[in-house]
């Protein structure tokens, strides 16, 4: 190669070495930031290093390639034209700033998932909205921004200075030469799309090791690609007959009775004995409340005195946990009774509507069913969901919801009934006066209700009304828990003295934990939530040691009022089961697992399964020989959970 072909692809390669400079100092801090989380040795180091540097150069070559056919297209006599120096110019700028504006973002990224991108980046993409609110309200933007322009401007004026552009302009390279290096930086590119996943950069056993691995623009965009997963393409299956049965032998019990001769449904009538009681049901869903945070389960910061004192008056689970890692995952299982399936949620599919659900029962009971949301329920797709599956909305959005043949009452939170409000909705304390003040209406037209209530105070940018608490507003997560508590003491007090109080049970339950990020695939501590059940009447306090998930909270609480109703619901009534039976439905979007006596089966994206030994104490998985019943049972749930979604088995019928 010639010193004029360097000369005029001079500039291309100062880019792409910015590109990799940077991307190796966000490795390297990222390493470093994560240094307690990873299984440290001198050959783990090199293989994060040379695996980050393989993708990044895959990553930077798509950048490369527009410049290059450009270079290639331009005829000689051009270089150095205003046309040249302008599209030069623009695109080196337009380039660093897209570059030195995601390594800022994968630090805010970071900080909250310890993960790079991934589909919650794509999401996020969706709903500009509330994300640029929050991000607004969580960091001090224009100094950022201030920065980021301050970054793209010295790296540009120090080329500038070094004579890159003008050795640029002034550069001829004949049509062989620039066929030659095009050829180069067009195989590279296509070589990534074809041959390369993203899943290759998971060398480790270690989560963080591979996610140091990747690069972040690389793994956004493959997220954008893979956000759905098919189960029977990328995960372990066996004869479905085999697996349904499986299904059915662990969710269908002796005294229900099947209404359809259908092998494969789970259509049926489920018999409680005693007379029915019908009483009121709010539901507080609350945002990222880890087990953790509560004194009852360790916490020594008293973040939740009021939550630990009503789980003494309460049915409380204590080994329960969260099917999922977000918002969508938790009112999937909680609303749907459905276990976990990868990939993106069904709250945020098309397919979304016309399902059996817990608003289905109620509706056999007569109930009204409504969910409130603080923020607009367009966020996540919720409205979609719940207004198509039978729920009134309530929400700060307007007018009603139109959804396919569904039609739901939307409800508006208006101006003056708001006191504090943020980039996710009002403040707890303003939904929770919403929710009085439609119980009101409800108790005066004689209406049993049932509320599902979704809070946002526990969230980034952690904002709440002033004076509330000891913690200052926006000082971080810790002070955002304790809100939360405040809010709902001050919400049970209001309550109590509404005259449909003593008819009215409070259930209370997180959607997922503050944090799912740990060194295996699945950290099971993070999946610890609380749940309570608050004054059902004529049952004593009872601490709940059974293992369970979310998906199994109201086929108990249907047991507790004693109901016979028809059921499509998957999650079980946790007073029947015996101990042999416990078990917990935990995954992420890739990973999908079954705890079980202190073990652990994950089902992995290629077609794998690890099997674990759980030491609770020190919260460590130790991989052990797993059982093949344990395997089948694990297959069985997740491959007939997808079996049944895809042939509309959970649909209303």
């Amino acid at each position: 190669m010639t010193l004029t072909i360097s000369k005029r692809y001079k500039l291309l390669t100062v880019f792409g070495l910015v590109f990799l400079i940077l991307s190796f100092i966000t490795r390297i801090v990222f390493y470093i930031w994560s240094f307690q989380s990873i299984d440290f040795s001198i050959v783990n180091l090199f293989k994060i290093i040379g695996t980050g540097l393989f993708f990044d150069i895959g990553t930077v070559s798509f950048f490369l390639l527009p410049y290059a056919l450009y270079l290639l297209l331009l005829p000689n006599k051009f270089n150095g034209s205003r046309f040249d120096k302008i599209i030069t110019h623009f695109s080196f700028f337009v380039g660093l700033l897209i570059f030195i504006f995601t390594a800022f973002s994968e630090f805010t990224f970071w900080e909250e998932f310890k993960t790079r991108f991934n589909f919650i980046a794509v999401d996020y993409l969706i709903y500009t909205t509330e994300v640029i609110g929050n991000i607004n309200e969580s960091y001090p933007i224009p100094l950022l921004l201030s920065i980021i322009i301050l970054v793209v401007v010295s790296i540009t004026y120090f080329v500038n200075k070094k004579e890159i552009f003008t050795k640029t302009f002034q550069a001829k390279s004949s049509l062989k030469e620039k066929l030659i290096i095009s050829s180069i930086l067009i195989l590279v590119p296509i070589f990534f799309s074809l041959f390369i996943n993203n899943k290759n950069a998971e060398w480790s056993s270690n989560r963080y090791e591979n996610e140091l691995s990747k690069a972040g623009i690389y793994s956004f965009f493959a997220a954008f690609r893979n956000n759905e997963l098919s189960y029977t393409d990328f995960y372990m299956t066996q004869d479905i007959s085999i697996s349904i049965s499986e299904y059915r032998k662990h969710v269908i019990e002796k005294t229900d009775s099947l209404t359809t001769k259908d092998k494969y449904s789970v259509q049926r009538i489920i018999k409680n004995d005693g007379e029915e009681i019908k009483p009121n049901v709010i539901f507080i869903c609350i945002e990222s409340l880890s087990a953790e945070f509560m004194t009852r389960y360790g916490n020594v910061s008293n973040l939740t005195p009021y939550m630990d004192s009503l789980s003494k008056e309460s049915i409380t689970y204590d080994n329960l946990y969260a099917t999922g890692t977000r918002t969508v995952r938790g009112m999937e299982a909680i609303t749907l009774s459905i276990p976990p399936s990868p990939g993106r949620s069904i709250v945020k599919r098309k397919n979304n509507t016309g399902f059996f659900n817990i608003g289905t029962v109620f509706k056999q009971k007569g109930y009204k069913n409504v969910f409130f949301y603080g923020g607009d329920g367009y966020f996540d797709n919720m409205n979609q969901f719940f207004g198509g599956n039978g729920f009134e909305i309530v929400d700060r959005g307007r007018g009603y919801l139109m959804n396919d043949k569904f039609t739901s009452k939307r409800t508006n939170i208006e101006d003056d009934e708001v006191t504090f409000e943020n980039a996710w909705g009002v403040c707890d304390e303003d939904i929770y006066r919403k929710v009085i003040k439609e119980a009101d209406l409800n108790y005066q037209n004689q209406t049993p209700f049932f509320n599902f209530v979704m809070t946002t105070s526990n969230h980034r940018p952690y904002t709440y009304p002033n004076n509330k608490i000891d913690i200052p507003s926006g000082a971080g997560r810790h002070g955002a828990v304790k809100y939360t508590d405040f809010a709902i003491n001050e919400f049970i007090k209001i309550a109590k003295t509404k005259p449909w109080f003593s008819n009215t049970v409070f259930v209370i339950m997180a959607d997922h934990c503050a944090s799912s990020a740990g060194k295996r695939e699945l950290d099971v501590a993070k999946y610890h939530i609380p749940a309570f059940i608050y004054n059902l009447n004529n049952q004593p306090h009872q601490d709940i040691k059974k293992l369970c998930s979310q998906i199994d909270i109201f086929p108990t609480l249907f047991g507790y009022f004693n109901w016979t109703y028809e059921s499509q619901l998957i999650g079980r009534d946790i007073s029947k089961i015996g101990s042999s039976d416990e078990f917990a439905l935990i995954a992420n979007y890739r990973n999908l697992g079954l705890l079980k006596d202190n073990s652990l089966m994950i089902l992995g994206d290629k077609k794998s399964a690890n099997f674990y030994h759980w030491n609770q104490e020190n919260n460590r998985l130790t991989p052990s020989k797993y059982s093949p019943v344990f395997l089948k049972q694990t297959i069985a749930y997740y491959q007939s959970n997808d079996y049944f979604y895809q042939n509309n088995y959970y649909k209303l019928k």
